[in-house]
């Protein structure tokens, strides 16, 4: 670690062969990146545009659309300023704040989620109920429960990390996301404790109530079959879109916790992984898949 400014700075040590690939690893992510914005950015105007996409589900995914494009920004940026660096550092406060900024938008995205599934549970299994229940305040109370609950609760990680003794090692990592744990030279119990309730509380208990709502739809389609083909058209792009961020996220957390010494290349694979396919697959799964927004692309192009 280097001390300028009082400012403590620590490497990452995750990247393979940076200085060898640097340029080519900064023309795909950079392509990568901007295919993100513009992908992401292009259904989410065709929503807003769209009047008949004015409805709770497609509001949804445009703000989960929206959380790919800041993620993206949060982690990008400096990733491909680190491909062009001799030395890839970043200060202790800029890489907590980046680990706010990453995991406060994958806990929204969880429940930008669970909200979608709720959503179709009251549109199959209970139509006649639907406007009643899925009104606009209530979308409004979902919109901002998923962005302020989790602020609120990993903003108490990051006054805790904050006051921890670093150790001087490198980051195992290329971002600050839960490797920042290996930098403690002591790691805090309540710390672990708080950890654990967060994994419950923003992927357990999400991922617990996504899966109960979609075998309730499964029932109930099973049951009626005038169902089945409108269950199957809405809800498995958002069944794919919950496999792939759910692996992602859970490999992403309990590495650190497991403490398995990964080789340097599955690592870097898997977190390049994560930042390419969950903002990348988002925008293509429901441009796809769901029959409205298609129709609106296929217009627009």
């Amino acid at each position: 670690m280097d001390y300028r400014l009082n400012v403590t700075y620590i490497t990452f040590g995750g990247h393979v062969e940076v200085q060898k690939y640097g340029y080519l690893y900064f023309v795909i992510m950079f392509t990568v990146y901007i295919l993100i914005i513009s992908s992401n950015v292009t259904i989410v105007g065709i929503i807003m545009i769209h009047k008949n996409l004015h409805e709770p589900m497609y509001i949804f995914i445009a703000a989960l659309l929206i959380n790919s494009v800041l993620f993206s920004t949060v982690i990008y940026p400096k990733l491909l300023i680190d491909f062009l660096s001799d030395e890839q550092i970043i200060s202790y406060p800029a890489c907590l704040f980046q680990w706010f900024l990453y995991y406060w938008l994958a806990a929204s995205d969880f429940f930008f989620l669970s909200f979608m599934a709720y959503d179709r549970y009251v549109s199959i299994c209970n139509p006649l109920k639907y406007t009643t229940i899925m009104q606009k305040t209530t979308v409004n109370i979902f919109l901002s429960s998923a962005w302020i609950l989790p602020a609120g609760l990993f903003s108490v990680t990051i006054i805790l990390s904050a006051k921890a003794e670093i150790c001087p090692i490198n980051l195992k990592g290329i971002l600050c996301n839960s490797t920042v744990l290996t930098l403690q030279c002591v790691r805090s119990r309540i710390l672990h404790i708080y950890g654990l309730f967060l994994f419950v509380t923003f992927l357990f208990l999400p991922l617990l109530f996504i899966l109960f709502t979609y075998a309730r739809i499964l029932v109930v389609s099973y049951r009626c079959k005038g169902v089945r083909r409108r269950a199957a058209q809405t809800c498995l792009p958002h069944l794919l879109v919950l496999i792939n961020f759910s692996c992602l996220t859970a490999y992403d957390v309990l590495l650190p916790r497991l403490e398995l010494d990964s080789p340097k290349i599955v690592r870097f694979t898997m977190t390049v992984q994560l930042v390419i396919y969950h903002p990348l697959f988002n925008p293509i799964m429901y441009g796809l898949k769901m029959r409205r927004i298609n129709g609106h692309l296929k217009n627009l192009f």
